[in-house]
């Protein structure tokens, strides 16, 4: 467990643990259980760093678990992103990664054991009518036809279930619990469904595979965890999840006898986090994997630049609640930016070049300024930046004409370059038929340089700049909103907003941005942060993509 994962505050699950630490609670074991059915996203990382960080802070243990348990939707591919995932946020599990298919014949022997006690059957009936007698919130469910099928039967039954004689969805398997309950998890719910698909760790060495509300209590107890810690829509399905352990706690596999506990999860405003329309963008090439830095994919906020200690600041300030509520975007962009501000080098890049010539420096002449690396950082240092005759400024950094309240670059106006000198726009070049301008022709005053004798002198605007003959081009991603939430439209595709990106290509960088690493977030000035590519940036070629503004609009 890295120090990313310390847990200060105390919440009202720390106040259970308290509570049974007081009552006689030995060791603390808890597990993050993700379905790798997909990347994980935004929400799973409040879920980690509480997990791992209540084992933390009990000096306890947290298990890595996959529960794999429908072959239907799970691929190595996301086992592996899941594992990255986790360690990156700063999670390190307890021993070997666990599976629920390590389990798959205890809970077959579970099954077993439940048909054998009359607790539960094999159901011959149709979807359709398995709904139909399922019943309404304000109408009891009908009980099926075949409820009252004999010990003998149902064992024979779900044996040749095992066995691969049925057809996918012929039958199933159903806990015998109570048709007329107000809770319709509890009316006799499937806990073995026929499956005809490899999976991806046992092969076809299973033709039936159990149902998510069954398996899930039975994992926990065969690996001794003490606090099983779910999101709030499962709070319906704890009767369940006690149901089986009630009847099979006294079963040889079964360690601990757990209990469930459930908490608010992660909504935050204008984000999709369901993995099943998150999957609809990949699968239908709308974004580039689910690492897309526009996704709010743990990858993809990588990808984008966002930090470990940022996302956990921002889980442990909305803290752990009993009731559903949505975060505001802004909150998390605040946190970042806090982050990134106290951290993140500082470098100078002009996103949509305009040339500047400054026609009284002399040509071939390159200086070497200092500049800060971070502001906020003394210990941090300098490094330097070339000067010369020839620089880039930001196309919309100069007007030919404004008014008094424009502090940039204008015919006969002075700005101040960041750690260099004042210049004055003096003429520019234009191409008269399209009306762009080419080139501005400028003029600098020596004197102006820091620890020059008129170093001080004031002018309104600070513009940022790179040197020409010795600037790197790259590639920058700028993002938008992933949908369009003015939409009307129900399917995720159709909402999907097709100006989410916008590739400028022509960047140009200080010279110092040469050998930067894959994954490195810098802050340029006035254009905001910036995270190198990891998946498209080369030795030759840089691709950065914007990872938040500068401005924060966020009041707390």
């Amino acid at each position: 467990m890295s120090q990313e994962m310390e847990h200060a505050s105390t919440n009202f699950i720390e106040a259970i643990i308290n509570n049974d630490i007081k009552n006689g609670q030995k060791e603390i074991v808890t597990r993050f259980p993700p379905e790798p059915n997909g990347f994980l996203h935004i929400g799973h990382a409040k879920s980690i760093f509480l997990n791992f960080g209540l084992a933390k802070k009990y000096n306890g243990s947290c298990y890595l678990r996959f529960d794999d348990t429908n072959p239907m939707k799970e691929e190595e591919e996301y086992i592996n992103a899941i594992q990255r995932d986790v360690k990156w946020l700063g999670g390190v599990w307890d021993g070997e990664v666990n599976y629920a298919s390590n389990y798959f014949e205890y809970f077959y022997e579970g099954a077993v054991e439940l048909i054998k006690n009359g607790l539960a059957y094999v159901d011959d009936s149709t979807a359709e009518e398995l709904r139909a007698m399922r019943g309404t919130l304000t109408e009891p469910g009908v009980e099926s036809p075949y409820r009252k099928r004999t010990v003998e039967e149902n064992l024979d039954l779900f044996q040749r279930m095992r066995d691969g004689e049925f057809a996918p969805g012929s039958c199933i398997l159903r806990a015998k619990i109570d048709m007329t309950s107000s809770n319709m998890n509890m009316r006799d719910p499937a806990i073995y469904r026929i499956v005809d698909a490899s999976h991806p760790r046992t092969g076809n060495a299973w033709h039936i595979y159990p149902m998510y509300d069954y398996a899930h209590p039975l994992e926990d107890a065969i690996e001794g965890i003490t606090h099983s810690i779910c999101t709030l829509e499962f709070e319906d399905h704890r009767p369940l999840y006690d149901w089986v352990l009630d009847h099979l706690q006294y079963m040889p596999f079964i360690k601990f006898r757990s209990h469930q506990i459930e908490f608010a999860r992660l909504e935050i405003e204008n984000t999709v986090t369901s993995k099943r329309k998150l999957k609809a963008l990949v699968d239908a090439g709308l974004v580039d994997g689910w690492d897309d830095p526009r996704l709010p994919t743990i990858a993809g906020l990588r990808r984008r630049g966002y930090t470990p200690a940022a996302l956990r600041d921002f889980c442990e300030r909305i803290g752990v609640a009993k009731t559903n509520s949505k975060v505001e975007t802004g909150y998390l962009l605040h946190c970042l930016r806090e982050d990134l501000n106290m951290n993140a080098p500082r470098t100078m890049g002009v996103l949509r070049p305009l040339k500047v010539t400054i026609t009284n420096y002399p040509e071939g002449q390159i200086e070497m300024l200092p500049a800060l690396v971070n502001p906020n950082d003394p210990d941090a240092g300098t490094y330097e930046i070339p000067f010369g005759r020839h620089l880039y400024i930001e196309r919309e950094d100069f007007r030919e004409e404004a008014n008094n309240k424009y502090h940039r670059l204008k015919p006969g106006k002075e700005v101040r370059l960041k750690y260099a000198y004042i210049i004055q726009c003096d003429d520019y070049v234009k191409d008269e038929e399209t009306g762009e301008i080419l080139e501005l022709l400028c003029s600098y005053d020596p004197t102006t340089i820091s620890g020059g004798p008129n170093s001080g002198r004031k002018v309104k605007g600070t513009l940022h700049w790179v040197e020409a003959t010795n600037a790197i081009d790259a590639t920058a991603h700028l993002y938008g909103d992933l949908l369009d939430f003015e939409s009307e439209a129900e399917d995720i595709v159709d909402k999907f907003n097709k100006n989410s990106l916008q590739v400028l290509e022509g960047v140009k960088l200080e010279p110092m941005m040469k050998n930067v690493e894959a994954g490195q977030t810098f802050q340029f000035l006035r254009n905001g942060y910036f995270c190198v590519d990891s998946k498209y940036t080369t030795d030759d070629h840089i691709v950065l993509n914007q990872t938040v503004t500068l401005k924060d609009s966020f009041k707390g």
